[in-house]
């Protein structure tokens, strides 16, 4: 999976949209925002979550943090993250290159409003060093994610 998964992804619902890859690791919200060039909010992370029996992905803005009151009141229940190991197995990309592009299994996706605060955001693609440019609603649009309030900014 990894970076070809979210590559065929592209190439079937957005052609438009490249692939960045870069030589350093950009595994952190830090290293991707250095790496990239922006500022670490920019960075969009998506976060692999187990609420009671379901298990969905957060993507949100790189200095976001989550509310667990929030989420609990909006998604059913205390949010607990996932081991690295089940992140590769249901995602199909290891931790720090985690996306809502093409997935290993079809999972729930959800945009935290954080993200609308830029015009550009920088989600990786599948691998430690491979990252994506696109709008927030974009994003959205493309892994049909609904917009939720689950974070809070610093």
């Amino acid at each position: 999976m990894t970076v070809e998964s979210v590559r065929a992804f592209l190439d079937e619902h957005a052609p438009d949209i490249k692939i960045i890859e870069l030589p350093d690791s950009t595994a952190t919200v830090e290293m991707a925002a250095k790496g990239h060039g922006v500022l670490p909010a920019q960075i969009a992370k998506t976060l692999s979550l187990r609420i009671k029996d379901r298990v969905l992905l957060v993507v949100a803005s790189g200095t976001a943090r989550l509310n667990n009151r929030k989420i609990k009141d909006l998604l059913g229940g205390k949010p607990r993250m996932l081991a690295a190991e089940e992140v590769a197995e249901l995602t199909g990309h290891p931790v720090g290159g985690v996306c809502p592009f093409g997935l290993a299994t079809p999972l729930p996706v959800y945009c935290d409003l954080s993200l609308k605060a830029f015009d550009e955001i920088l989600p990786a693609a599948g691998s430690t060093h491979s990252a994506l440019r696109i709008t927030p609603d974009r994003l959205a649009a493309l892994v049909k994610a609904e917009w939720v309030d689950v974070c809070d900014q610093p």
